[in-house]
């Protein structure tokens, strides 16, 4: 929890990860590319202070984890949302069994999601099944731009994607988070766009679809998708460092969110460990848009409270304590923003 000004905030990380990259874990020159990507954006958006060692950016652990996220960093809870890229680490990205280790050992504290790759086709919707069981699950974590053998992306319309989304459906796995933003090194640009968002989010109105990133640098196209679709969602990953480089840059992109899908579609997201939640939180939380941004409305006490925390605390059906709850008398996410009804209306 974190608390200013008399004003208490119930936080969710809503995307965090376990990652070993080490050169011992690279199957090839393009995991090294991968991780030295991931640390050009921590050292481009990050505060000095704030800056990792190379090496132990590569690798971290649980108790480094737990320290800066749940410790030092506010959080209340966190959940995984793991990368496999198996093509370029040989036990994979994001660590699953020292992941789900650490969340067993943690009840209440974190959520794992895990991952699909639909060009498994057959076998890999059989180890969805296992894994749904295994983990409890209650979302996925989704690479559209990874590699698989000569494959070098796929799109959620594809046949054997929406078997995969069939699935997930049947077993209560609603929460479909999918990296739609910049594109990382060795990865292609155009396999994360957003446009396939749009069939899928209609089609299966029983999932929610996280984008996460919020679709940069389309965040337009995102905007215009997820105002129609009422069960798309933001997740704010890689958006929220800017808050600390290019303040005005992210009073735009949260001023577009707000107007367009409103403040009950946003969901707060350190991006662990590229950066760390403390200092997002206290910036955010500090943060108004400019004045003379004057086609935004002002970012409400409110609306920051739903986006650190209780947006996707509803979402994951987590147990936040009455007195940091909102009274809300409507179903939150299921309406058009104001300013996006004003948009399509004229």
């Amino acid at each position: 929890m974190y608390e200013k000004d008399g004003q208490r905030y119930y936080v969710v990380d809503a995307h965090i990860a376990l990652w070993d990259a080490r050169e011992s874990n690279q199957r090839n020159v393009h995991g090294k590319q991968f991780i030295d990507c991931f640390y050009d954006y921590h050292k481009n958006l990050s505060p000095a202070e704030e800056l990792w060692d190379y090496d132990l950016y590569t690798y971290y652990g649980g108790e480094r984890l737990m320290k800066d996220v749940f410790v030092d960093g506010y959080v209340d809870h966190a959940i995984f949302q793991p990368a496999r890229l198996g093509e370029f680490y040989n036990t994979g990205f994001g660590q699953t069994e020292e992941a789900w280790a650490l969340t067993q050992a943690n009840p209440g504290k974190l959520t794992y999601n895990h991952n699909f790759d639909p060009r498994y086709e057959q076998a890999g919707l059989d180890q969805l099944r296992r894994d749904a069981e295994r983990f409890g699950l209650k979302g996925v974590k989704l690479y559209t731009a990874e590699w698989h053998g000569d494959s070098r992306g796929y799109k959620l319309t594809d046949r054997w994607t929406y078997k995969y989304l069939e699935v997930c459906q049947e077993l209560g796995i609603t929460n479909i988070h999918i990296h739609k933003g910049p594109t990382i090194l060795p990865l292609d640009r155009d396999a994360f766009d957003v446009a396939d968002v749009d069939a899928v989010a209609t089609d299966f109105q029983g999932l929610n679809f996280v984008v996460e990133h919020c679709g940069l640098p389309r965040l337009e196209d995102f905007c215009w998708i997820a105002t129609q679709e009422s069960n798309v969602h933001a997740g704010l990953a890689v958006a929220i460092p800017f808050i600390h480089t290019r303040p005005r840059y992210f009073a735009q992109i949260i001023g577009e969110l707000l107007y367009w899908i409103g403040e009950d579609k946003i969901q707060f997201s350190s991006d662990y460990a590229l950066w760390t939640p403390r200092w997002l939180i206290e910036k955010f939380v500090d943060f108004q848009i400019p004045q003379d941004m004057t086609e935004y409305a002002p970012l409400t006490t409110t609306a920051k409270r739903k986006i650190l925390g209780l947006n996707a605390a509803r979402m994951y059906g987590l147990d936040v304590p009455e007195e940091l709850r909102i009274a809300d008398d409507g179903e939150p996410g299921l309406e058009v923003a104001a300013g996006a009804q004003e948009a399509l209306a004229s």
